[in-house]
């Protein structure tokens, strides 16, 4: 007896690829799967932004239906109560502190409009004019980039530096340390470079300003500049003022019955009473400087507010010759002698000295050379200063 093969159906054929389709058809719903996944994701986190948007809407109104808040000042501290003062009726209540709330006499206060409880303290406010007088960026100025002042530097770093880096030394002493300085002498000796490199010398703040600043034109407007300026010099104490072109403010008093004149001297008094008035500055120092110290009044002068006055001269022999190879450390100098050209220049200032170089370099330049020879300082020398004498020589004949 034969055993019977058996033949395959043709539903044992497709059977197979029914299988291979399905898995493939499988495959392709996991890919969609993981699309609509991701697609689900992306839309919850939209959908959470717009939820965050709402609930930000929803404060800002809830804020905008609020009734408006009150500023005031605190007066006095009694207990668990503070005397108020309203800015602008000067109204004084008395209400109840919280115990969240940190308070002093002086604060500036946001009060509820319907209670008149503390709801924040709030920060001094400072004139912006006041706030951008601020040095954020330390300049790249030392001392050794200022030539033939080393007696005029030593006095201003023991006014100004030591008391701020080494307060000890006067408490052993048993002085105080000086309380300003002031700077003055012919235009462009160096007196403002010698206040950046005390601001890049120093890590306590540095407030710069010039004296034409603080005349304004409003009645009052100077004077409470003044005390604003300073009042941020003691908020961040320590602290350096530095007044560029003091004459502008500080001139001989005098009224020839303007608007004007008369708020020049309040704004010059506010000035006096901050350098050394009952107040103390606390640990914050004053340099000043001028051109034109025989136009200073004699109050600003005193002991008291600039206990030293410095000269800064213009440069002797020596001191041109330094600056000339100061301001040629960058240069590629052949053949030139700085002693020649520091004999040349008798009577100019550091500025004029630093014109000079450029020029040389500018003659250089037009000659496509990269050396600069001691020809072109003297052409240089030639062309702005005797240039610059013969052309006042033809105004005053």
């Amino acid at each position: 007896m034969s055993d019977a093969v058996a033949k395959p159906t043709p539903l044992d054929s497709e059977r197979p690829k029914d299988m291979r389709s399905l898995l493939e058809e499988i495959e392709v719903l996991k890919v969609k799967n993981e699309e609509l996944r991701s697609k689900l994701m992306d839309i919850t986190l939209e959908n959470n932004s717009y939820l965050q948007t709402i609930q930000k809407f929803q404060e800002q109104l809830g804020h905008l239906r609020r009734p408006p808040l009150v500023i005031g000042s605190v007066m006095e501290i009694r207990d668990d109560f503070v005397l108020l003062r309203q800015h602008g009726n000067n109204q004084e209540v008395l209400t109840y502190k919280p115990d969240d709330v940190e308070v002093e006499i002086g604060s500036r206060v946001a009060v509820s409009n319907n209670n008149l409880s503390i709801v924040k303290v709030l920060s001094k406010s400072i004139d912006p004019r006041a706030r951008v007088m601020e040095l954020i960026e330390t300049p790249e100025m030392d001392y050794s980039m200022i030539g033939g002042l080393d007696e005029e530097i030593r006095e201003v770093v023991e006014t100004v530096e030591v008391p701020l880096k080494e307060p000890e030394l006067f408490d052993k002493i048993g002085i105080d340390p000086p309380s300003g300085v002031l700077l003055h002498g012919p235009p462009g000796t160096g007196k403002t470079l010698i206040a950046k490199a005390v601001a890049h010398g120093t890590k306590a703040t540095f407030l710069r300003l010039s004296g034409t600043e603080l005349v304004q034109k409003y009645i009052g407007e100077g004077a409470r500049l003044v005390r604003e300026v300073f009042q941020l010099a003691r908020d961040h104490a320590p602290c350096i003022v530095f007044i560029d072109e003091l004459d502008a403010i500080a001139s001989m008093r005098s009224y020839d019955g303007s608007t004007g004149s008369a708020e020049v001297n309040r704004t010059m008094v506010q000035l006096l009473a901050e350098l050394d008035g009952f107040e103390s500055r606390g640990n914050v120092k004053i340099m000043a400087a001028t051109n034109r110290i025989d136009l200073l009044d004699p109050a600003i002068l005193r002991p008291g507010r600039f206990d030293r006055v410095i000269e800064i001269p213009l440069p002797d022999e020596k001191g041109r010759e330094e600056i000339f190879k100061i301001h040629t450390r960058r240069m590629t100098c052949e053949g030139v002698d700085f002693k020649k050209l520091a004999k040349m220049t008798e009577g100019l200032s550091g500025a004029d000295i630093k014109v000079i170089v450029t020029e040389s370099g500018m003659f250089a330049l037009r000659d496509r050379e990269i050396k600069v020879v001691m020809d072109y300082f003297e052409k240089a020398y030639k062309k702005l200063i005797e240039s610059d004498a013969e052309e006042q020589h033809r105004m005053f004949v």
